[in-house]
């Protein structure tokens, strides 16, 4: 596989967060992963209710921190959001037996925590950084991937 791309963006707001995630909706797919690394309150949660939006999944998106995934359920989408928090999991072949390979079949799947089950991701992914700079936040956004690629070189365009 050629070398990841990446790109570099500051979020000022909560509300920048998630309108990046609100750009990145429509460019995902089934079988899409979008892996969130970064500490506590770093926005992760705040990129995937943007994701949603972008995606028009029905439903409230809160942190699946206690259930480990929410399903969210597709509106005019064609796909569903899997909105997975991976904290609490011990092995990301966790993320197998809860049933990895049927959420990559029905919808796109967001894992926060990414770190902790890197190892049973797809190679072909887009990765999210995030690092807290006092209000601001520093995205880092790494593509696996031709399709990441041009979902990174479509996000430039926005603005990003």
């Amino acid at each position: 596989m050629p070398e990841a791309k990446s790109l570099i963006t500051i979020s000022h707001s909560a509300e920048e967060t998630q309108r990046l995630g609100r750009s990145l909706g429509p460019g995902l797919t089934c079988g899409d992963v979008v892996a969130l690394h970064g500490d506590i309150g770093a926005g992760k949660t705040c990129l995937v209710q943007g994701l949603a939006q972008g995606m028009e999944v029905l439903g409230r998106v809160a942190s699946p921190t206690f259930i480990i995934m929410r399903c969210h359920t597709p509106g005019c989408a064609d796909a569903a959001l899997y909105h997975v928090d991976a904290y609490r999991l011990e092995s990301g072949e966790e993320l197998w037996e809860m049933g990895l390979e049927d959420w990559l079949y029905n919808g796109v799947v967001a894992v926060e925590w990414a770190e902790r089950v890197e190892d049973s991701l797809p190679a072909e992914r887009l990765d999210i950084h995030f690092k807290i700079l006092g209000e601001e936040r520093e995205l880092t956004l790494i593509a696996h991937g031709e399709r990441f690629y041009r979902l990174l070189g479509y996000l430039q365009t926005c603005g990003f």
